[in-house]
Order: C-alpha cells, then structure tokens, then sequence
C-alpha cells in the first residue's frame, strides 16, 4: 500500500529532514509528501521524481479555527501528482479531509500563493505584531474600529513568533511588503506635517500682512480697512528700533 506523509513546516525543513535523518532512502517510489508551506523548491530538489508532491497551506490556526473549519481557506498546489491512478486517488483522499470539515478548497500554484499571502497574511501579522508593541489596552469610550485593533492584536501574538517568522522568512515577498508598508507609514507622516505646514503659514502670513489686502491692492472687507488704518497709524508711533521686520517665507 503507498504511503502519504505529511510534514508540519517550510519545504527546505522538509527537505533536510527527509535528508538528515535517513529517511529518504526508506520511503517507497510512489510515496506522497505533503508539506504545509507553499513552497516548492528545495523539496523538488530532494524527492526522486517517482515521488508525489502536495503543497498546502490551510488559512487558520488555533486561534480562528479554534469554532470549526467551516468556509475557511484551504490551500492547495498538486506540484507533482499523476492525473490519474493510485497516486491521484491518494491526493484526492488526502484533500477530501479538509473538504468534509467544510473548508472552502483553494488551488493555486505556490508563486501565487506567496504573494497573496504577503499582502495579506503576512501585512496582517505585521500590523498586529506592531500594534502589540503599542501596549493598547481598553477604555471607556472604545470605537468599534478601536475594538477591532484590540482583536487583531490579541489574534495575532495567540500565534507564536515562530509562525510568524516564518511568514517572513519563507516568503521571499515579506520584504518588500515590510518596505511598502514603511514607505507607506511615511507618506501618511508628510501628508499630516504638510497639511500642518500649510495651516502654520497661513497663520504666520495673516499676521504678518493683517490688512486683508486682496490681489488687486483692494481691502477684502470695511473691518479690514479700519484694521488696516489702525495699523499704518501705529506705525508712526513705534520707536524704528522696535519694528519687526516680516518673517521671510
């Protein structure tokens, strides 16, 4: 009878532990690994041809699965199965375990994945790793937006860092994710100093030119021109040595 084996890690893990501890030679032609990263390479690399190849990755963990796997994401690349016979057979028994349990069964190949998931799970992981750092805690007047940081923060370190880790280290589309979303943080900083920049100057010109004075020399307002006589009269009682000059802008 052929065998399925299922290993819990990234495939280059898989790979050395296949490797490493003497396994490889003992396994059947024919046998089935199924690893839980997407990602193909090194496993590739390391199993004969004669060997079956499943990539998966189910989208949950203790934490939100923890209710059922119902509608949850399951995710599956048949990198290398036969389309037909005893091999195809096993692939379909495998799978159809997480189908009963009502995952909702996702096929895609490993590259479409990584990307998927570093825009997603990963940001995700991110942004809740970093929000943990920021010691939130409850308050009176809680947002419902403001509630939902407060989950994502607690989902996310449930997981351990190792899991998350290894979203970053097996994923070679974590690292740009992580620079977008620096680069994105950024944006939104000159974005908050500009508009602060602009709301300054504006202060700084009203008060350093109060005539109200439109483009064409004309005065905006009545109370502007009276503004504008009090000032000029003021001016020919002030010492020259205690005139302001305007700021230069």
């Amino acid at each position: 009878m052929t065998k399925t084996y299922a290993y819990a890690g990234p495939a280059n893990c898989t790979a050395l532990h296949l490797q490493g501890n003497g396994a490889l030679p003992c396994l059947e032609s024919g046998t089935r690994i199924v690893d839980t990263l997407m990602n193909t390479s090194p496993i590739c690399q390391v199993l004969p041809p004669g060997f079956g190849i499943i990539c998966t990755h189910p989208m949950f963990g203790p934490e939100s699965g923890k209710h059922g796997w119902g509608k949850l994401p399951f995710v599956f690349d048949k990198v290398r199965v036969a389309d037909d016979g005893d091999q195809a057979a096993t692939c379909d028994r495998f799978l159809s375990i997480f189908e009963q349990e009502g995952c909702r069964m996702v096929e895609m190949s490993c590259a479409e994945h990584d990307r998927y998931a570093a825009g997603s799970q990963f940001i995700t992981h991110t942004i809740g790793r970093v929000l943990s750092q920021l010691n939130l805690s409850s308050t009176p007047i809680n947002t419902k937006g403001y509630e939902t940081l407060l989950q994502l923060t607690q989902n996310t370190v449930s997981d351990s860092f190792d899991l998350y880790y290894g979203l970053f280290m097996y994923n070679i589309n974590a690292t740009e994710q992580l620079d977008r979303l620096e680069m994105a943080f950024e944006k939104v900083r000159q974005m908050l100093s500009g508009r602060l920049h602009d709301f300054i100057r504006k202060q700084i010109v009203e008060r350093a030119d109060p005539s109200g004075k439109l483009a064409n020399g004309r005065s905006s307002s009545p109370a502007a021109h009276h503004l504008s006589t009090l000032t000029e009269e003021n001016k020919t009682r002030v010492s020259p040595a205690l005139t302001l000059a305007s700021p230069t802008l």
